[in-house]
């Protein structure tokens, strides 16, 4: 089978078929806005785009119960890798994350609420200490989803576990806030972190970023500092689906990077696009 060429680093799914997959404690059938975005109408968007693979990210209302993103790359296993989420406070969670390693696992979804701390003392709790050793031991990459008050934490616990693969999601989402500004301290903070070299960023969610508006090129000065500092070869591009494609165009977000960045060369765009996801999450995994 000759896949399209691109890869999606950053993807959500969920079915209504609740009865199979159960929404966690806290959650309703409201909170799934779009009702429906399963794996295939996930393919119908992103492979005319000419994206063939996606590294699916498993969605907050499903919580620590991973088996429909499990389940999904089974059933695609040439096109689908998953970012999963275990509990830090759990009993063993370096056990989870190894279990989930056969079922196509490639990273482990981290972020401040399930430490239930602050953003400044986020990765305190002694199970992540676990996650950051076993992710250390196995390959699997820790995946961050944090805002610029969480980069120190990150800073800190690389420093302690330099073998640890680190990937920052939404670019940190620096300019996620309704004025639009992209502060330039919090971009140098996130640029700091390059100097970690299992750190890898993604770049992408554009919709929520800057301006908020197709082209989005109110953000290419902070994806061009972003390349500067990290290299494109830790760089990967991401859509966040289905959010991309609720007001704007699943197009409108891989155009940015493909077309519209005239600092890019051809061979940055293919490790933006392709080669960095390629390298860090659809291979065999080895610490």
């Amino acid at each position: 089978m000759t896949l399209e060429p691109h890869i999606d680093a950053h993807s959500h799914i969920w079915t209504p078929d609740i009865a199979h997959y159960p929404l966690a404690a806290g959650f309703t059938v409201a909170d799934m806005q779009p009702p429906s975005f399963t794996a295939e109408e996930l393919l119908a968007i992103c492979r005319p785009a000419g994206v063939g693979r996606v590294n699916l990210i498993q969605m907050s209302f499903y919580e620590f119960d991973n088996r429909y993103l499990c389940d999904m790359i089974q059933l695609y296993r040439e096109r689908f890798v998953g970012t999963a989420i275990v509990d830090p406070l759990g009993a063993d969670p370096g056990l989870a994350m190894s279990e989930l390693i056969p079922k196509g696992i490639r990273a482990i979804r981290i972020q401040p609420r399930y430490s239930r701390l602050p953003p400044q003392r986020w990765l305190e709790p002694e199970g992540y200490q676990t996650m950051f050793a076993t992710a250390a031991q196995t390959g699997l990459a820790l995946s961050c989803l944090i805002d610029p008050a969480g980069f120190a934490e990150i800073d800190r616990m690389c420093r302690a576990f330099p073998r640890t693969r680190v990937i920052i999601d939404h670019l940190g989402r620096i300019g996620a806030g309704a004025d639009g500004v992209i502060p330039p301290q919090e971009v140098e903070d996130l640029c700091l972190l390059a100097r970690h070299p299992r750190v890898y960023v993604k770049v992408g969610a554009f919709y929520a970023l800057g301006r908020k508006q197709p082209p989005y090129l109110d953000l290419a000065p902070l994806i061009r500092r972003v390349v500067a500092a990290f290299g494109a070869d830790r760089c990967l591009w991401e859509s966040d689906s289905p959010f991309q494609v609720v007001h704007h165009r699943y197009t409108d977000s891989i155009e940015l990077i493909r077309d519209r960045l005239d600092f890019l060369s051809r061979e940055q765009r293919d490790w933006i696009l392709h080669g960095t996801a390629e390298q860090l999450l659809f291979r065999n995994l080895e610490p």
